[in-house]
Order: C-alpha cells, then structure tokens, then sequence
C-alpha cells in the first residue's frame, strides 16, 4: 500500500512520541491495582488513530499546543471508558487481539475502571476551563450511545434501511472522529464555522471508515476479522441491506430466515455472502465509500494548505485503500 501510518503521521511525529509520554505519566495513580490496569490499558495501544486526527487538524489550523494534547487526551480517556464498558455489556474477552479488563479482572473492577477513566477526562477539562472541547467530545460519546442503542432496536426484526444503516454509523463511528477534528480546531483557536468544517469532515472520513470495515466481512484477506462475522452477528450493513433491496421477495425472505436462524452454519453464512456479491451489494457499497471519501477531500480543500493537509489527504486515501 502507497499509504502507511508512519509516513502519513511524519508531520506531527514529534506530538505524538511526547503525548504517549504525558499520556502515560497521565494514567498514573497512587492505587497500586488502578495502576496496574492503567498501565495494562497504555500498553495495548492500537494505531494511535484518534490523536493523528486531532493534531493533524490542529496542525493545519494553526499551533499544537498544550490544549491540543488535553484534547487528545480526553478522547483517548473518555473512548477507552466506553470500550471497557462496551467489553462488559457484550461479555467479551478480548480486545485487539490482547485478553480484555473484564476477562483478568472481572466485570465489577471493569466498570470501576470505565467510571474512573470518564471522570479522569471530565475532571481534565474541568480542570483547565476546556470547556468547548469537553462539549465536543460528550457530544460525540451520548450519539455512541444511542448509535448502538439504535443497532440493537432495529437488529431484533432486521428491518435497517440504507438511512437508518447511515444513521447507526454515523453515530457509533464517524461522530468521534468528527470530534476528534473538530477538537483539534477548537484547540488551535479556529471560529465556529471553521470548527463546523473540520467536524463534518472527520464525520465523512468515519463513515467512509464504517463502510471499508463493513466491506471486509465479505472479502477473502486476512484482515483480523473473520469471514462473515457481522452476518454471525445479525449485523445489517451497507452491501447486505442493498442485496435485500435489490432482490425479489422469496430471496429476500430466505436470506433474512438464514441470518435469522442460521447463521452459525459456515455453509449458509458463505450463501449470503455470495448473495450479495452477485446481487451488486459489494460494488454498491464501494461506490457510496468512495463518493463520501471524495465529499471528505472537497471540504478538506477549503483548510489552509500546508504539510498536516497533506497528511490528512493520504488519511482518506489510508481509510479507503487499507487491507485491515
């Protein structure tokens, strides 16, 4: 691939090393147990794809500065609460790849642990007067919220149209990339309409995202995800709901008894996923990824140009072209 993490973050490769720094010294507590798992948490860190957003945005607005880092910071503390929080509600054990909190400590220490990371983000703000960036990012973590709470409702009949489907994504997954810009902006001093900007376009950039990961559950690359989990999982996503609008009844009634009743069974897992490449449900959901990709780099043209603008270019492309 063209793109790679280390080249698109050259520009604020500096921030980044000395944020896992202060992010670090941050997590430390005088509880010896709370320490461990802090630093347990640190540790299992992904590809860091939260904060890029937020400096590179602020980078191109203007200055990194220390409120930049608050900010990134508060994103980091108040998602990670979610997804400890998210690992108790679905009783999983596993998080990218490493054994999750509940599954060594247990699910009471685990939902101490999310509080403890949501106040620590709360009294952060508080602390310094952010208050812009505190409402940005509470913002985007109720739409998570009710993002899922929406998935769940409709998931129980699979009745999710393509603007339902777009309602759930955007709120489970393009609303904290949305605030992740827009908290890059605030930091760097910009007006509100600028801010407006830079959160639409880190929302497109998420739902271009979704779309990409939704494509994986139907393609043959190792990617860390296996095949068809999401039609497992009951999940309606973007080819899927295509291939039912776009097939006559009978079809559409069998499909949706399999994913109902049988979709533990790898054999007809495969058949729905066959069903939606010959239906047009692959190529349409490619089309929508790219046309929302390109609504991203529209507005993404109107930001001052410079280095951190060319980064956040190759994030787009990043986004859409990845194989995991």
């Amino acid at each position: 691939m063209p793109y790679s993490i280390s080249s698109i973050q050259a520009p604020i490769d500096d921030s980044m090393k000395a944020f896992e720094g202060k992010f670090k010294s941050f997590m430390k507590t005088k509880v010896m147990l709370l320490d461990t798992i802090m630093h347990y948490i640190v540790q299992r860190k992904g590809k860091q794809m939260r904060p890029m957003f937020v400096f590179l945005t602020a980078g191109c607005m203007g200055e990194i500065s220390e409120k930049t880092f608050r900010g990134a910071a508060l994103i980091e503390l108040l998602h990670t609460a979610t997804l400890v929080h998210d690992d108790v509600v679905d009783d999983s054990n596993y998080r990218r790849g490493f054994f999750s909190i509940n599954a060594i400590w247990k699910n009471k220490i685990a939902v101490l642990v999310g509080d403890y990371l949501l106040s620590k983000g709360l009294l952060l703000s508080v602390e310094h007067e952010d208050f812009d960036l505190l409402k940005s990012v509470s913002t985007a973590v109720r739409e998570m919220s009710e993002g899922e709470l929406l998935q769940i409702e409709k998931a129980r009949k699979l009745d999710i149209t393509e603007e339902v489907y777009f309602d759930i994504i955007t709120k489970k997954t393009a609303t904290l990339i949305a605030a992740c810009c827009a908290v890059g902006f605030q930091s760097a001093g910009a007006d509100a309409e600028m801010v407006e900007k830079a959160r639409l376009f880190g929302e497109k950039v998420g739902i271009a995202f979704q779309i990409k990961d939704d494509l994986f559950d139907y393609g043959d690359a190792e990617i860390g995800k296996p095949l068809g989990i999401d039609i497992k999982e009951k999940k309606m996503t973007l080819p899927l709901i295509y291939a039912l609008q776009n097939t006559d009844s009978s079809t559409k009634k069998r499909i949706i008894q399999i994913i109902k009743k049988e979709s533990e069974d790898s054999n007809k897992v495969r058949e729905v996923i066959d069903f939606v490449k010959s239906t047009g449900g692959l190529a349409y959901a490619n089309q929508k990824m790219n046309e929302i990709a390109e609504e991203a780099r529209a507005i993404l043209a109107t930001f001052p140009a410079s280095e951190y603008r060319n980064s956040l270019g190759d994030l787009i492309s990043y986004t859409i072209e990845r194989s995991k």
